[in-house]
């Protein structure tokens, strides 16, 4: 179980919507990856049309996370996330605001200026940054429900890059941590779970996939593998070997 304010999750894994190649792929995709949390890119929402408008597409019960995909400003995210609630009828919002086009990393100072004031107007604010332990402390101390700092910049399959940062965040956080963008594969959900996140979240690694439905199957099973590797414990690494069986008690 996965809880965000006021909102519990069963499942740890939350999944996006876009980039999939029809909405039929997209809804069995989902249902696939046992995510009960997508994220949806607001402002590419198509209200006009039914057929066209992918909250008509998705599996039933499920919960919608709105995002601020595009924005660039402060402004532009708070008035796309009052938006969102109207049309998602949540108080969940993804705060996602970008400093770079060419990158796509976010400009943190904007971030933290949105946070402020849609935490004050009572949005539960899961705040996409990057791997910043400072800023991380930032979010959270101003009210965030989640922090979300990326493995890797969106989209580009890299995996986690910086193990250490993370780790630190998430030793330090008192709110989930979800690592947000740059997965790839099946590992890195597993290693994400395993550095000890509170969940996953990821879009392209499904819907680019050659396979998306077998790939979302896969993901399922990697955040179950390493969240319960984290919970079990991993062994601690060592410089010098050590046997298996112990010498003690050996028969001469």
């Amino acid at each position: 179980m996965l809880k965000i304010g006021d909102i519990t999750l069963k499942s740890r894994l939350i999944v996006g919507t876009g980039k999939y190649e029809n909405f039929d792929i997209m809804r069995k995709a989902i249902e696939a990856s046992d995510a009960d949390c997508v994220t949806v890119a607001i402002r590419r929402v198509n209200l006009e049309d039914k057929k066209e408008n992918l909250l008509e597409h998705l599996p039933k019960n499920i919960t919608l996370l709105p995002n601020t995909a595009g924005c660039f400003t402060a402004e532009e995210a708070i008035r796309t996330a009052r938006l969102a609630r109207e049309v998602c009828r949540t108080p969940l919002i993804k705060l996602e605001v970008i400093g770079d086009k060419r990158t796509l990393m976010p400009d943190t100072g904007e971030t933290l200026r949105a946070t402020q004031v849609l935490v004050k107007e009572g949005f539960t604010v899961m705040a996409y940054t990057n791997d910043d332990i400072v800023m991380a402390k930032k979010l959270e101390e101003a009210g965030a429900a989640a922090v979300m700092p990326l493995g890797a910049p969106i989209g580009t399959g890299q995996g986690i890059l910086n193990r250490l940062n993370l780790q630190l965040i998430m030793e330090e956080a008192k709110v989930p941590i979800i690592v947000d963008a740059g997965v790839g594969t099946t590992s890195d959900v597993t290693v994400a779970f395993e550095l000890g996140a509170d969940g996953v979240l990821l879009n392209t690694a499904i819907a680019g996939a050659k396979d998306p439905v077998k790939m979302a199957h896969a993901m399922k099973l990697a955040a179950e593998a390493g969240r319960l590797a984290f919970e079990a414990g991993r062994i601690p690494k060592k410089r010098y070997a050590t046997a298996s069986s112990p010498e003690q008690g050996l028969v001469q």
